[in-house]
């Protein structure tokens, strides 16, 4: 009992703007806040990130936090949103790292993988990726029966392509 009444006071210190408590709360804190954030993402820098972002956004809104309640599973809710919120990031952002794409040479200089010809224009590219999202928004703002069609057919197509294709192979 007597911790969550130091705790309480520390928040209340906090609150009214005291370093001392604010730091006492951050150190108290922060082992359990950067753990959870690295259970989710699996990644020690970004749970470091998500930590930091975390307390700030705590320390942002202290003043309307209820010093009557626990600050641990506040700012663990905290801490978790902000770790699911960049695994969604993450994957609406898919990157791909620039080693895979560069040419690799051995020893004698000579390229490790076949180079393959570039058959595309930069702009056809370009013009293919934004037809395609202009595409699949118009597609998403369909009604749920017309785009059930829609993906249907794209579905029928695909199978005839792959039955075509293994025809010609046999």
């Amino acid at each position: 009992m007597r911790a969550a009444s130091d705790e309480r006071a520390r928040v209340h210190g906090a609150q009214r703007g005291s370093v001392s408590d604010l730091e006492t709360l951050f150190r108290t804190h922060w082992p359990r806040a950067h753990r959870a954030a690295y259970l989710v993402t699996h990644d020690a820098g970004a749970a470091e990130d998500i930590a930091q972002e975390s307390f700030l956004a705590a320390l942002r809104s202290l003043d309307t936090f209820d010093r009557r309640r626990p600050f641990g599973p506040w700012l663990h809710r905290i801490v978790v949103n902000a770790a699911l919120m960049k695994l969604r990031a993450k994957r609406r952002n898919l990157e791909e790292a620039i080693d895979d794409l560069l040419p690799q040479f051995d020893e004698a200089g000579h390229h490790v993988r076949e180079v393959q010809e570039w058959r595309e224009s930069g702009d056809a590219a370009v013009e293919r990726r934004e037809t395609r999202e202009i595409l699949r928004g118009a597609i998403e703002r369909l009604p749920e029966n017309y785009r059930a069609v829609l993906m249907l057919r794209d579905i029928e197509e695909m199978v005839q392509a792959i039955l075509s294709a293994a025809k010609g192979k046999a």
